[in-house]
């Protein structure tokens, strides 16, 4: 998986999901007590070349923090599994470069992307954050599916 701070086309939000090469993406949202993640995925057509089975997807994630303290995304670690079962682990410090410092009823958001050698996948995974206490937790990243258009045919 490749990280970028701005992929090459972005979907535009629809209020429903993310609306993208006339396809509309539902967004996958999870909770925890003090936290919530959303995510909406968006297939890139200009950037796959599906007959070399590369597929590129952009993804938006939104971590918002609802609990009562701030708290730093350290690191993220990425559960990535394409349609034939290939599995990919990815590891680092925080996300798109940064770490973010999350304060109580504010939002970070981010696009990254993940390029697939099947026409479907999924990612999964968690953030490891800190609070100021210095007490760290784990954030899950609710499992989302990559799936191209011709996918669903």
């Amino acid at each position: 998986m490749h990280v970028s701070p701005s992929p090459p086309t972005l979907p535009i939000d629809s209020g429903k999901g993310f609306f993208y090469c006339g396809k509309v993406m539902p967004v996958q949202k999870r909770m925890n007590p003090k936290f919530s993640i959303s995510v909406s995925v968006a297939y890139n057509d200009q950037e796959s070349r599906p007959v070399e089975n590369y597929h590129f997807f952009s993804y938006r994630i939104r971590i918002t923090n609802s609990g009562s303290f701030p708290a730093q995304l350290m690191s993220r670690h990425w559960i990535i599994t394409d349609a034939e079962g290939r599995v990919e682990e990815v590891r680092g410090a925080g996300v798109v470069g940064v770490q973010p410092r999350i304060l109580p009823g504010k939002s970070y958001e981010y696009e990254s992307f993940c390029p697939l050698n099947s026409s479907s996948g999924s990612m999964r995974g968690f953030y490891q954050m800190v609070d100021d206490q210095g007490e760290s937790f784990q954030i899950e990243i609710p499992e989302f599916y990559l799936i191209a258009p011709e996918a669903l045919h």
